[in-house]
């Protein structure tokens, strides 16, 4: 074999081993194109993942919001009834401690039979007082 074969067989090889190295360069690139596909397909589902994750997030806060708004007007309604009803208790509490509803209580149960012991008890007068106001209505 003389030179010229020889080179020419050397740089065909070389030619064949970039050929080779070029063909395997272009399948990893194939490969790497497909991966790069799988990643891109995979970070769309998760960003819409994501995106319907603070879409149901923000429907929570928003429900959770309107509730407190519920809770608030809910609660300044039970303050208003209950001074409403903390004023009906005052009234009661003075008109049952007046003395002409006191009378009427110790007169309609002594005209039931009631003892005055119990009528005393039941009004919180001594037994005394509620003599006095039977007698008096006695006279």
């Amino acid at each position: 074999m003389d030179f010229a074969t020889l080179l020419l067989v050397l740089v065909s090889m070389a030619e064949l081993a970039l050929l080779s190295v070029v063909v395997a360069f272009f399948q990893r690139l194939k490969r790497s194109e497909a991966l790069v596909q799988t990643l891109q397909a995979r970070q769309s589902e998760l960003v819409r993942k994501l995106q319907l994750n603070a879409q149901l997030e923000q429907e929570l806060v928003d429900s959770f919001r309107r509730r407190q708004e519920e809770l608030s007007r809910l609660d300044r309604l039970l303050e208003e009834r209950t001074k409403q009803l903390d004023g009906l208790v005052k009234q009661a509490e003075t008109f049952t401690r007046s003395p002409s509803f006191l009378r009427q209580v110790i007169l309609t149960g002594h005209g039931e039979g009631k003892p005055a012991p119990a009528l005393a008890k039941a009004t919180g007068l001594s037994v005394d007082e509620v003599a006095i106001i039977i007698n008096q209505a006695g006279n």
